[in-house]
């Protein structure tokens, strides 16, 4: 029987035995809790744009400084976790998202409003790298699968929740701001209690005194399990990215859709679709998950296109659905390549590569379109868009197929 005492060295203490699944489920309320915050402001970005004044290419600025904080924080919040723990990693970025709801609360200006988003940006980066290990780490070694399931499925979750929150409160009173994040501090700091009932022990053999932050990285033979998520989770959370960032200004200007509950019902549709289908395709191969990813982007920029050309409302919802299923496709494959095959010590820092992977395109593609939209029009940015992902994604779900086919 295991024990503290036989454990492997370097092995987080938390993956010694099955510990309770309340743990593990705990541990995945912390993740929705800031993916909660993270989209909380798309159905309210249209209201902001009226009020303060801002072109399409400052909104996706405005987006990407979300990125730009989601990045940096990547760099380093995994090894930190990996090395000093869990908690002290978590705590503090929770204390960022509680600090970006106050501030998105009393935003009047764009640089709020980026001050706001970067700092969500990086409470997103520690929960993605260190929020999802501990999930791992909770779930214990029976429980890798499952645990690798609900860490993935508590991101798009909570992705999702947040716009229809925000889009509920913003449709039923006339000043909703203070309101939705008032709410989503209350959710924080549930988040904050049960970050310190977690039982977050932590051993590791890094002992090297000479121990310094380093570029992201991981030990040789874990890298192609890496490369294989980034190829199919990067074009899936571009697309999203794609919809959060301008979906409500689609639907403004090509429709004339201005409700705030119908901007974020779509993103909620869009992430339960991401919830769903991770649910639905459990049982398949992890080559099987990557290739149904990869095509599932290729039809949202299928359905960006036609929708954008055509003004047709239906054909933009089916494409955040069919976003919502390329992204969490990609991320749970490539979540369960890291959770059966990279050890412990190292696994929020592969979380942090994975994402780094990921959000790098989902960052700059948006922004770069956004200025071809502001010059070029709608049709145009969008379609050229939309044709350069597909392409992307056609090329990733290729390289996986014939790679994985070998393994």
């Amino acid at each position: 029987m295991s024990s503290v005492s036989s454990c492997p060295v370097g092995q987080p203490t938390s993956e010694i035995a099955a510990n309770p699944q309340w743990q593990m489920w705990g541990a995945a309320w912390i993740v929705s809790a800031v993916f909660i915050l993270s989209n909380s402001a798309t159905p309210l970005y249209v209201r902001w744009q009226a009020a303060i004044g801002f072109t399409s290419a400052t909104l996706t600025g405005i987006f990407a400084a979300y990125i730009l904080g989601l990045l940096l924080t990547l760099l380093v919040a995994g090894q930190l976790s990996d090395r000093f723990g869990r908690r002290p990693v978590l705590l503090p970025g929770l204390m960022a998202a509680i600090a970006a709801s106050l501030l998105f609360a009393q935003a009047n200006s764009i640089i709020v409003l980026i001050v706001a988003r970067f700092l969500s940006g990086m409470a997103v980066g520690v929960v993605v790298s260190a929020g999802m290990a501990a999930v791992v780490d909770l779930g214990g070694p029976e429980r890798k699968r499952q645990a690798s399931l609900i860490a993935s499925v508590s991101m798009v979750l909570g992705a999702g929740l947040g716009p229809l929150l925000a889009g509920a409160i913003a449709s039923s009173i006339a000043e909703p701001v203070v309101p939705i994040f008032l709410s989503e501090l209350v959710i924080l700091l549930t988040a904050v209690f049960v970050l310190l009932l977690l039982p977050l022990k932590h051993r590791n053999s890094r002992t090297d005194q000479s121990w310094r932050l380093h570029l992201p990285s991981l030990p040789r033979g874990n890298r192609r399990h890496l490369l294989f998520g980034v190829a199919v989770f990067g074009p899936g959370i571009t697309s999203t990215s794609f919809v959060l960032a301008l979906g409500p200004s689609l639907l403004s200007r090509l429709l004339g859709v201005t409700s705030p509950l119908i901007a974020g019902g779509m993103a909620c549709v869009m992430f339960l679709a991401a919830t769903g289908i991770q649910f639905a395709a459990r049982s398949l191969s992890i080559r099987a998950t990557f290739l149904t990813g990869a095509t599932a982007t290729v039809f949202a920029m299928a359905g960006i296109a036609l929708a954008v050309q055509s003004s047709n409302a239906a054909a933009l919802v089916g494409a955040a659905v069919f976003a919502g299923c390329g992204q969490g496709l990609g991320q749970l494959g490539g979540l369960t390549l890291i959770g059966l095959h990279v050890p412990g010590n190292h696994r929020a820092e592969a979380n942090a590569v994975l994402n780094i992977g990921g959000y790098i395109p989902a960052g700059l593609m948006p922004v770069a379109i956004g200025l071809v939209i502001d010059k070029a029009g709608l049709s145009i940015g969008a379609t050229l868009f939309a044709a350069a992902l597909a392409t992307t994604a056609v090329l990733g779900g290729l390289a996986v197929a014939r790679s994985l086919e070998r393994e």
